[in-house]
C-alpha cells in the first residue's frame, strides 16, 4: 500500500520552473531513491514533501498525499502537525540541524515533546534510550549525555534519524545523508536506513552516489532539469539504463585504476618524517612517506584518523610537534616559509567557504598572482589563462563564488593554488561533495594539470574509488598512526592490515553484482 502518493508536482520560482510534472509512490516498507546531478532538483523535490520549500517557491501538484492525508490544503500549522508525526526529514549534515547547545538526548526528547506533550518524564527518557538503541548508537546512556560536536559525522547522523523516528512516523525523506561520511561509516548509515525500510517506514532517498542508491534502495528515479528522465527498479535502471543520460551517469560514477607514474632515481620531492601532532588528544603520531615528483599519494582513513591534520602540517598551517616536512631538501623554517608558501598549495574541500564571497574569483585570482610575485600589470592576463588551463570561461571569472556551481567553485580553486606555480598540490577532500559526472571531470582536470606541469599531488579522501583513480602510492591512516602504506594497486589488492581490509569491505561496490539484492 503506497504511504506517498505525488502526482504532476511543480516547483517555480516567479515564471521559471525549477520542477515539472514530478510523479512517484512510496509503499511501506520501500526505499525509493532519487538520482542526479546537483541543480537536477531532486532536494527541492525531497523538501516539497513535507512543505519545507525555501521562500518565493510555488509549489503545485495534482496529487500530494502523505499517510492518506491531503497536504495539498494544508496551511502551515497543518504541516507542522504532519512532519514529525507522519513524514521526517533526515538532512545531509546533521552538525548544522541538530542544536550545538543541546545534548543529544535532549534533542531526541524534545522531538518527542513536540508530539507527544503528555509523556511523562521517565517515560520520555526511556523512549530515547531505545530510539538512540534503535539506530544502533554505540553506549546509548553516554552519548545522550554529549553535545553534538562530541560525536563523530556517523553517530552524529544516527542522532539525527533517532529525532527523525521519535513520533513513529510512516515516511523518511533522506537528502543526502551520507555524502561526507568515510567508507565504513557510510555503510552502516546505509544499512542502517535500509533496516527501518524493512520495519515498515517508507524512506525517500535523495543521492548523487550510484553505490549508495544500490546498497539501499528497492527503485530509483534519475532526475534531469527538474524532470525524471527514467524510473524503476534499481537493477534495472542503473545496470541496464534505457536514457542517454541515465548512461551517462551511470559511466561516470565508475573509475579507471591509475597506471602508476614510474618512480625516476632522483630524490623523493615531499619528504615527511615522523610527523606528530597533538590537540586535545593525539591526532597525528610518527607519520612518515616519501613521494617523487610528478606522482601522486592517496590519504585515505576514517574521519578523526588525521588525515586533514596530515595535510595541514603538509601545507604549514599546522605546526607539528614532533616530526619534519621537507620539499626539495628545505624544511618548514622561518627562514623558508614563504618561498615554501608558494611551492605547495591547498586545495579546500568547500571552495565556497575558502573563497572571500564579496569579491569576484578574477579578483580572488589576482590577488593569489600577486602572492606568487606576478607584477601586476601582468595579473590580469595571467588569471585569464588560469581560468582558461581549468576550463573556465572569462565571463565566469567576472562572477562571486555563490554564483558558480560546485564543480565552477572547484575548478576555480584549482586555479587559485596554481597561481604561485607551486610543485607539490595537496588537495582534501576536492571531490566528495560532487555528483559522479563532475567528479569525474575534476578528477580528469587534475591528472591532465598534473601531466602538464609536471606537479606532485597529496589526496585526501574517503572514497577508496577515487583513490584507486587518482593515487599512484597510498597511506591508510587509523587513529592518527599509518597503519599501511604502498602502491595503491598492491594495498588495494592484497591489504595486509585488519583496518585496510575492513575498509575495503565497507567500500561500497558500484558493479552490478554487488547491489543489495546480489
Amino acid at each position: 500500500m503506497s504511504v506517498l502518493r505525488v502526482a504532476g508536482l511543480r516547483i517555480a520560482f516567479g515564471d521559471a520552473p525549477v520542477v515539472e510534472g514530478v510523479d512517484l509512490t512510496v509503499a511501506a516498507g520501500e526505499c525509493f531513491a532519487i538520482i542526479g546531478e546537483s541543480g537536477a532538483g531532486k532536494s527541492l523535490t525531497a523538501r516539497a514533501l513535507l512543505g519545507l520549500v525555501p521562500e518565493g517557491a510555488r509549489v503545485d501538484a495534482d496529487e500530494l498525499t502523505v499517510d492518506g492525508v491531503d497536504a495539498r490544503r494544508l496551511g502551515e500549522r497543518g504541516w507542522r502537525r504532519l512532519r514529525g508525526a507522519r513524514i521526517a526529514f533526515v538532512s545531509q549534515d546533521a552538525l548544522v540541524s541538530l542544536d550545538p547547545l543541546r545534548r543529544v538526548g535532549s534533542e531526541v526528547g524534545e522531538a518527542l515533546q513536540i508530539h507527544e506533550h503528555r509523556m511523562p518524564r521517565a517515560a520520555r527518557r526511556a523512549r530515547v534510550a531505545e530510539l538512540l538503541s534503535r539506530v544502533a548508537m554505540p553506549d546509548p546512556d553516554r552519548r545522550a549525555h554529549q553535545y553534538p560536536h562530541e560525536l563523530s559525522g556517523g553517530l552524529r547522523q544516527r542522532a539525527l534519524i533517532a529525532s527523525a523516528l521519535a513520533a513513529n512516523p510512516v515516511v523518511i525523506v533522506a537528502d543526502e545523508p551520507t555524502t561526507a561520511l568515510d567508507a565504513t561509516v557510510q555503510a552502516k548509515v546505509l544499512d542502517l536506513l535500509r533496516r527501518i525500510a524493512d520495519e515498515g517506514v517508507a524512506v525517500v532517498f535523495v543521492s548523487h552516489d550510484f553505490a549508495a542508491v544500490r546498497r539501499v534502495a528497492d527503485r530509483v528515479a534519475v532526475m534531469r532539469d527538474g524532470r525524471f528522465v527514467e524510473e524503476g527498479a534499481v537493477v534495472d535502471v542503473l545496470d541496464s539504463p534505457q536514457h542517454p543520460y541515465t548512461r551517462e551517469l551511470v559511466a561516470a560514477s565508475g573509475h579507471e585504476s591509475r597506471v602508476a607514474t614510474p618512480v625516476t632515481g632522483a630524490p623523493a620531492l615531499l619528504v615527511a618524517r615522523g610527523l606528530s601532532k597533538t590537540f586535545d588528544r593525539p591526532a597525528v603520531r610518527d607519520a612518515s612517506f616519501a613521494l617523487h615528483r610528478g606522482r601522486t599519494l592517496g590519504v585515505v582513513g576514517e574521519s578523526g584518523s588525521g588525515k586533514t591534520t596530515l595535510a595541514r602540517m603538509i601545507v604549514g598551517v599546522e605546526r607539528p610537534d614532533g616530526g619534519t616536512v621537507e620539499i626539495d631538501g628545505v624544511g618548514w623554517t622561518r627562514a623558508h616559509e614563504a618561498r615554501l608558501r608558494r611551492r605547495v598549495q591547498l586545495v579546500h574541500q568547500n571552495p565556497l567557504a575558502a573563497f572571500d564571497p564579496r569579491w569576484s574569483i578574477d579578483r580572488s585570482l589576482r590577488e593569489a598572482l600577486a602572492a606568487g610575485r606576478v607584477p601586476r600589470a601582468g595579473r590580469s592576463a595571467a588569471a585569464a589563462a588560469l581560468l582558461e588551463e581549468v576550463g573556465l570561461s572569462g565571463a565566469l571569472g567576472r562572477r562571486r563564488p555563490s554564483r558558480l556551481s560546485g564543480g565552477q567553485r572547484q575548478r576555480a580553486a584549482i586555479a587559485r593554488a596554481l597561481a604561485t606555480d607551486p610543485d607539490v598540490l595537496v588537495l582534501d577532500e576536492p571531490v566528495s561533495a560532487l555528483d559522479p559526472t563532475v567528479r569525474e571531470r575534476i578528477l580528469a582536470l587534475l591528472r591532465r594539470l598534473q601531466a602538464d606541469r609536471g606537479l606532485t599531488m597529496v589526496f585526501v579522501s574517503h572514497d577508496l574509488d577515487v583513490i584507486a583513480a587518482i593515487a599512484d602510492d597510498v597511506l591508510v591512516m587509523q587513529d592518527g598512526s599509518v597503519v599501511e602504506a604502498g602502491p595503491t594497486a598492491e594495498v588495494f589488492g592484497a591489504a595486509r592490515h585488519p583496518f585496510t581490509r575492513e575498509l575495503l569491505a565497507a567500500a561500497l561496490p558500484r558493479d552490478a553484482a554487488a547491489g543489495r539484492d546480489a
